[in-house]
């Protein structure tokens, strides 16, 4: 076994290395190919492509670092003259970047105070008395840690660590059927509930785009109630799903799973101060959030705000050390991602692309039915190009809101229905979170491919309700 794994993993790493020589020799060759194809009336428009393309590679492939490649970018568009400073550099600007700072600062605080440790370990303990009801625990959990770890990644880290302990302690492998069920649907569920809630990269981005393309306020008590129904039909589908897929070995916990949760949520013992504040924090940022339809205080403000409040010596719980840590090259790829689709806009080198991705589309986008399966499908294919759900929507969002806001369509739908596709997925390449499970060993290409295929269909069919139905009672239409 250790020989397979030793394989397993050299041939992980030789697979990984040929992807990243593919983008590293690929991108200039698509840069140069571009830069001189006659696709646009403007250079700066076919040079914006070119440039934007050559990123798009590096981002697929992961030739290096997302946040390096997004500077390589932004500097290639200013340098060369394609767009202004101000243009080239305009995602660093916008608030969509510092509501993510925000979502990272809140997402540290919690986890270093314990008290999202403390929840899960609380709700799985009290649900906790089976394997149904221990998966289903571990899927509540995930989504209400959704308002606390603004972050797919932050969550799968928190609640892996726990699935692992609660399978070791039952006495059973990771490739066991209670493993590979309770750990694949903490990671898919954490990169689904951050399309239902806007928290986590993705969501702040479409988010900002949509409030930036379609010139319209985009409310965070409004998405999360617009598709609340479909949360809760979402964790009744993931808990069924996944018990018909991976049934149990043994249906009650024996070998003390029970005990081991138990055993841990001792250790922490009575809530601490660091936990009362971070709760104390946590309601204010929730609280406004959820009424921002009676104060409309931009969501980002409140984030940052809160973010900064947990940073405050006395008050908070993060110091210097932790800012240190945080992953500031999510923000800067956010912002460089952002910048991407100005750059874009601003030069009309989105036009090539608008023809190609929206011809097919036009006629079969007749109504509301016909637009959220269009729409939704559209996107999950569109999704195989892109190894990020943030490029993803960064490059193709503002191309669909400029096709169907030029017919006469209100911008929200079609961005909401687009940014909720990003959550479809079928391999670990296309998101951060998926990979961060994936690397625990615990299910395998096989197991993702089948639950993706599963997951991504049922939620097209209750989308497919949603939209027509439901939207327009809440003025969504």
């Amino acid at each position: 076994q250790t020989t397979a794994g030793i394989q397993s993993g050299l041939q992980d790493e030789t697979h990984s290395s040929t992807k990243q020589w593919v983008g590293l020799i690929g991108a200039p060759i698509v840069l140069a190919a571009l830069w001189f194809a006659p696709t646009h009336e403007t250079p700066a428009a076919q040079h914006a492509v070119a440039i934007a393309a050559m990123m798009i590679v590096l981002w697929a492939t992961e030739a290096m670092d997302h946040a390096l490649t997004g500077f390589i970018g932004l500097f290639l568009f200013w340098s060369s003259g394609v767009s202004s400073f101000e243009s080239a550099f305009s995602g660093f600007s916008n608030e969509t970047s510092w509501f993510l700072l925000g979502a990272l600062l809140i997402g540290a605080m919690a986890s270093k105070s314990g008290l999202a440790q403390r929840i899960a370990y609380t709700i799985t303990t009290r649900i906790g008395t089976s394997y149904s009801r221990l998966l289903l625990a571990f899927i509540v959990v995930d989504f209400l840690l959704t308002f606390l770890i603004p972050s797919g990644i932050a969550r799968v880290t928190v609640l892996a660590t726990i699935v692992a302990g609660t399978v070791q302690a039952l006495g059973l492998g990771n490739r066991s059927n209670v493993g590979r069920g309770l750990m694949i649907i903490v990671t898919y569920t954490a990169a689904i509930f951050d399309k239902m809630i806007i928290a986590g990269a993705a969501s702040i981005l479409a988010r900002g785009i949509i409030a930036q393309a379609g010139n319209v306020q985009v409310l965070y008590s409004q998405w999360f109630i617009a598709y609340l129904p479909c949360t809760l039909i979402t964790i009744f589908c993931c808990w069924r799903i996944i018990l018909w897929m991976y049934p149990p070995e043994t249906e009650t916990l024996e070998g003390g799973g029970r005990e081991y949760l138990r055993a841990e949520l001792v250790k922490l013992g009575p809530y601490s101060a660091a936990e009362k504040k971070c709760a104390v924090l946590l309601a204010i940022a929730v609280g406004f959030w959820m009424t921002d339809f009676v104060h409309h205080i931009n969501p980002s403000i409140v984030g940052l705000t809160v973010g900064l409040l947990a940073l405050a010596p006395n008050v908070g719980i993060l110091d210097s050390n932790d800012l240190r840590k945080l992953n500031f090259g999510a923000i800067w790829f956010t912002a460089a991602a952002l910048s991407m689709s100005r750059v874009l806009s601003d030069t009309k080198g989105l036009d090539v692309l608008t023809n190609a991705m929206i011809s097919w589309m036009k006629p079969l986008v007749t109504g509301p039915f016909s637009s959220s399966l269009v729409l939704y499908w559209t996107a999950f294919v569109y999704h195989f190009f892109l190894a990020n759900e943030t490029a993803m929507l960064s490059t193709s969002l503002p191309v669909v809101l400029k096709f169907f806001t030029a017919q006469g369509m209100h911008p929200l739908p079609i961005g909401m229905i687009w940014t909720f596709a990003a959550g479809g997925k079928i391999f670990a390449y296309q998101s951060a979170v998926l990979i961060v499970g994936y690397s625990y060993g615990y299910f395998d290409a096989k197991d993702l491919l089948k639950v993706g295929l599963v997951l991504t269909a049922v939620e097209s069919l209750i989308l497919f309700f949603l939209v027509p139905f439901y939207w327009p009672l809440i003025g969504i239409s």
